[in-house]
């Protein structure tokens, strides 16, 4: 049996009750392969914020199925028992604003997740700046987040989200505040990334530039996903 990055099923999710209920996601079904970085696109109000939210278990789904890997996640309710284990082993999130911690340097921020999982010290930095050296930042290991610069941030961004070595990365407007040359650096890192790791990589974007390298694209028009084939392009 192939390895699986991401299912999703029929997922719905529903906001309040009665007659005034929102269905904010109606019957979504995608899926993204290990190693597969695909393009989640959508006018604002679309249901892309709602999306993430439930493949990041940030939120309950109402019904539907997902699965990460061959494990069910949710089936009509969670099938975790530790959510917040899951999100911070399986799933990796990288965003518009890289969030690095400014009290502690490169290599702690990176190596602060796997630590916070229970793995030794070494072995959390070991892997940290192994990451760094892969995304060309492992110069700036023991500098602090405010002497980098936005591009070298997001690189660190994209590492820690790596870090536990999860099969899925949920990556919200990773290159709105980038210029077209660094936008194109970090959707490169994030193909990159996702073959050498085989991890299913879903970017949620507005990014003009951006949108051209996918060879696969949902396109979410009022909670509902449709699959567009990409260009692909920049990344044959």
């Amino acid at each position: 049996m192939a390895r699986r990055g991401i299912l999703i099923e029929r997922l719905s999710k529903r906001y309040g009750s009665g007659d005034t209920a929102v269905l904010a996601l109606k019957d979504v079904t995608m899926e993204v392969a290990p190693g597969e970085v695909v393009g989640l696109i959508g006018p604002s109000g679309s249901g892309k914020s709602t999306l993430l939210k439930c493949l990041g278990a940030v939120i309950d789904p109402t019904a539907g199925r997902m699965l990460l890997g061959e494990d069910v996640i949710f089936d009509g309710g969670w099938r975790v028992r530790d959510l917040r284990a899951l999100r911070r082993d399986r799933i990796g999130f990288v965003f518009q604003a890289p969030y690095l911690i400014p009290f502690l340097d490169v290599t702690d921020n990176v190596a602060l997740l796997p630590m916070l999982a229970g793995v030794a010290n070494d072995e959390a930095r070991k892997r940290a700046r192994e990451l760094l050296r892969a995304l060309d930042v492992e110069h700036r290991a023991g500098a602090m987040p405010s002497q980098l610069s936005g591009g070298e941030q997001q690189r660190v961004a994209i590492a820690r989200g790596l870090v536990n070595r999860p099969p899925v990365i949920l990556a919200d407007e990773p290159t709105a505040p980038l210029d077209s040359v660094r936008a194109m650096a970090v959707i490169r890192i994030l193909n990159d990334m996702a073959r050498r790791f085989e991890t299913a990589v879903i970017v949620v974007t507005h990014d003009e530039k951006i949108i051209p390298t996918f060879k696969r694209i949902y396109h979410i028009r009022d909670g509902i996903t449709h699959e567009e084939t990409g260009e692909g392009r920049a990344f044959e």
